[in-house]
C-alpha cells in the first residue's frame, strides 16, 4: 500500500507499506535522499518473502513528500519519521538507518519514540550537522551561512545542494554524542571505512556512547558511504535476520 499522510499542518509526507507478520522493518533514508534507492529497494524485497512488513517513506522536502528541502532540520525530519511510524505501524520495530536516518532512527530510541526491537545503522551519521559539516567548514563557508542563511555545498552525487542556517543550529539541539545514549536494544551498524562522508571511526563513537552492551560494529574495508554493492546488501540482510529470528540472509 502506498499513500500520503499529513503531518499535521498541511505537508504531505509519502509512504510505502507492505504487511506482513511479526515484528517490521522502518528504513529511515540519508540526507536528500528517498524511499526509491537501492537500499530501500532491497529491503523491500527482502522483506516481501519472508512477510515480514515493511515500512518506507519519505522525509518533508524529499522524494514524493511535499514541502521544500531547504525548510527542513534534523528536529523536523525527525517528528515527520515519528508520525509515520506511529499512524503505519503496530508493536516493535527493527528501525534500519542509513546515515542522517542513523541519527534520526537512534533520535527516536533514546526519547522513546518508538517501541524499538533492535536498530541497524549504515554509515549512521549522529552529529553530523556539527561534527561532519560545520566543524570541517571553512570560515568563508561560515560566514555565507552566518550571513545569508544557506550556502550551497557541492555534491560528488548529483547537483549542489543547500546548508542552512536553521539546520545547523537546530542540530545543536539533538546531538547525541556528547555524552551517554540510552538505546536499550540490541544495536548494529555496517560502516565502510572507505567512506569519504562519515569516517568510520565515527561508529566508534557512537559504540561507544550507547548505553546497551549488545553492540557490533561490521568495518567493510573496501565499502564506501552508500553500501549498495550486491555484497554490502547481502551483509545488510544477513545482519538482520538473526534480530528477527529468521535464519539466512
Amino acid at each position: 500500500m502506498k499513500g500520503m499522510l499529513d503531518r499535521g499542518d498541511g505537508v504531505r509526507l509519502a509512504w510505502d507499506h507492505q504487511p506482513g507478520n511479526g515484528i517490521g522493518v522502518v528504513f529511515l533514508g540519508g540526507f536528500n535522499s528517498d524511499m526509491t534507492g537501492s537500499k530501500a529497494e532491497f529491503l523491500a524485497g527482502w522483506c516481501a518473502a519472508r512477510l515480514t512488513p515493511y515500512l518506507r517513506f519519505d522525509y518533508s522536502g524529499h522524494g514524493a513528500s511535499e514541502g521544500r528541502f531547504v525548510d527542513g532540520t534534523i528536529g523536523r525530519w525527525a517528528e515527520d519519521a515519528a508520525t509515520v511510524i506511529s499512524a503505519l505501524t503496530e508493536g516493535p520495530q527493527l528501525l534500519v538507518g542509513s546515515s542522517m536516518g542513523g541519527w534520526i532512527a537512534l533520535l527516536l530510541a533514546a526519547r522513546r519514540r518508538v517501541a524499538l526491537h533492535a536498530l541497524v545503522g549504515i554509515a549512521p551519521a549522529p552529529d553530523f550537522t556539527e561534527d561532519l559539516m560545520w566543524d570541517e567548514f571553512s570560515a568563508e563557508e561560515r560566514g555565507t551561512i552566518l550571513r545569508e542563511g544557506v550556502w550551497h555545498r557541492p555534491s560528488e552525487y548529483g547537483d549542489p545542494y543547500p546548508i542552512t542556517r536553521a539546520l545547523i543550529e537546530d542540530g545543536r539541539d539533538h546531538l547525541l554524542l556528547r555524552g551517554a545514549l540510552e538505546v536499550a536494544a540490541p544495536v548494529r551498524i555496517l560502516q565502510g571505512q572507505r567512506d569519504p562522508d562519515v569516517p568510520w571511526r565515527h561508529a566508534l563513537r557512537i559504540a561507544a556512547a550507547l548505553t546497551t552492551e549488545d553492540v557490533r560494529i561490521h568495518l567493510v574495508k573496501d565499502g564506501d558511504h552508500r553500501l549498495s554493492r550486491p555484497q554490502d546488501l547481502a551483509l545488510l540482510g544477513e545482519t538482520l535476520a538473526p534480530l528477527l529470528g529468521q535464519d539466512g540472509g
